[in-house]
């Protein structure tokens, strides 16, 4: 009984420590020890931004090809989307867009990671507005909740680059109900607020750019609450 406790015991940590060194596979490509001395290891802001940099002058057929490699990390992956995005993704031709965007869902529903989902969602607005505006932002929305303040600011960063220079009442209507609905939710923690944090003042921010577009009249749609914060 005991030698098969032992020989048990024996077979667990070998698994355990299989199982350690198949994560360390998967997530050591977003790490180096330029990260570690820096200490940008703990940065998701820096590694974002230091990957993006490093591949500006990787070509789209390269950038594609690394958005769908399942076995990249997510930053390096999330890197590679923004590169696309940001100096491919406004010139693609029409022929070409169904594989991208093909591409692009099957990472979507792949990833588990919010940098990734966050860059695609964008991507996707990017490729086909019409298609996927109403499907998107209103995931956007959610991801400035985000408790990772990198993936918020991502996200509204993102929203902000959409909006910027829509003057589309349909636009405006996703993003202005989508927003009510949440802020009626969470009227009851808006009693007390006279001066909103970053992440509310945000939601406002957008909030405003949708009734400048769709008219005052949809003040009577929006909780007391959130009319005075306005």
């Amino acid at each position: 009984m005991k030698v098969g406790m032992k020989i048990f015991s024996c077979l667990f940590l070998v698994l355990l420590l299989l199982s350690n060194t198949l994560l360390w596979a998967q997530d050591k490509d977003d790490i180096n020890q330029t990260n570690i001395a820096s200490g940008a290891i703990f940065d998701d802001k820096a590694l974002l931004e230091g990957y993006t940099q490093k591949y500006l002058d990787q070509p789209k057929d390269i950038l594609l090809e690394m958005i769908a490699d399942d076995s990249l990390g997510a930053y390096k992956c999330t890197a590679a989307l923004r590169v696309f995005k940001e100096k491919y993704a406004p010139q693609v031709l029409s022929k070409e867009k169904p594989a991208i965007i093909k591409t692009l869902l099957r990472r979507l529903n792949r990833s588990d990671s919010p940098f990734v989902q966050v860059e695609i969602e964008h991507t996707l607005i990017v490729l086909d507005r019409f298609q996927y505006f109403d499907s998107m932002v209103p995931a956007l929305i959610q991801k400035m909740d985000h408790y990772n303040p990198v993936v918020s600011t991502m996200a509204y960063d993102d929203l902000k680059e959409i909006t910027k220079n829509s003057l589309y009442p349909r636009e405006a209507r996703i993003v202005f109900e989508n927003l009510r609905k949440e802020l009626f939710l969470s009227r009851n923690k808006l009693q007390n607020i006279t001066t909103p944090d970053l992440r509310l003042q945000q939601k406002l921010d957008l909030l405003r750019w949708s009734i400048k577009i769709l008219g005052t009249q949809e003040l009577k749609r929006l909780p007391n609450e959130v009319i005075n914060l306005l």
